[in-house]
């Protein structure tokens, strides 16, 4: 009787435990380093939108069980306007709506997908941000894509993957802001 007690009151906290899982992932991309591009306050608009077709950023699969999806506890798109904003000042340019030169940054992904399996987990992060740029003549079209994996015991550390995808959101900007190719676009 006294093993049955204990097997379950385990079974009730392991169980207490499982449900417990965040619903919600803190996004928090850092300003990267950036290098300064123009010598002049160059004028450009920017405009950031997300158009992803789901509003979740990590999806959990366990084997056979419905996915476990997880919201940003922010909206990622208004994160990263505030990211490239401040970038692109940085990086010399003033930042003006009624510009002539023209930004859309477009967040076509940004995917944890975490598959657990009894003994451990492998989450793959993507991310694609497309950039149209454009001035009074030409246009410039430039797609950008990070991914990286995270693998572990057990199930998936909630905070590892923040980090994760968090890092590569910051390398992703950084790229984008320090692009030799769109920099020079943007100056013509």
């Amino acid at each position: 009787m006294r093993r049955l007690t204990l097997l379950i009151a385990t079974a009730g906290i392991l169980f207490g435990c499982a449900s417990n899982a965040p619903t919600h992932m803190a996004l928090n991309p850092q300003l990267p380093a950036i290098s300064a591009h123009t010598m002049a306050a160059k004028p450009i608009a920017i405009e950031m939108i997300d158009t992803r077709s789901a509003n979740f950023v990590a999806r959990f699969n366990h084997e056979g069980d419905a996915a476990r999806l997880v919201s940003p506890s922010e909206a990622p798109r208004q994160q990263l306007d505030t990211v490239f904003r401040q970038g692109f000042s940085r990086a010399g340019y003033q930042i003006d709506p009624a510009a002539t030169n023209h930004m859309q940054l477009q967040l076509e992904k940004l995917l944890t997908d975490v598959n657990e399996t009894t003994f451990g987990y492998e989450a793959s992060n993507d991310i694609i941000i497309n950039v149209i740029a454009s001035n009074s003549s030409q246009t410039f079209t430039k797609r950008y894509t990070a991914r990286n994996t995270v693998s572990g015991p057990l199930s998936a550390d909630f905070a590892t993957l923040e980090l994760a995808v968090n890092e590569l959101l910051s390398d992703l900007t950084g790229k984008i802001i320090n692009d030799p190719e769109l920099n020079q676009f943007i100056q013509q």
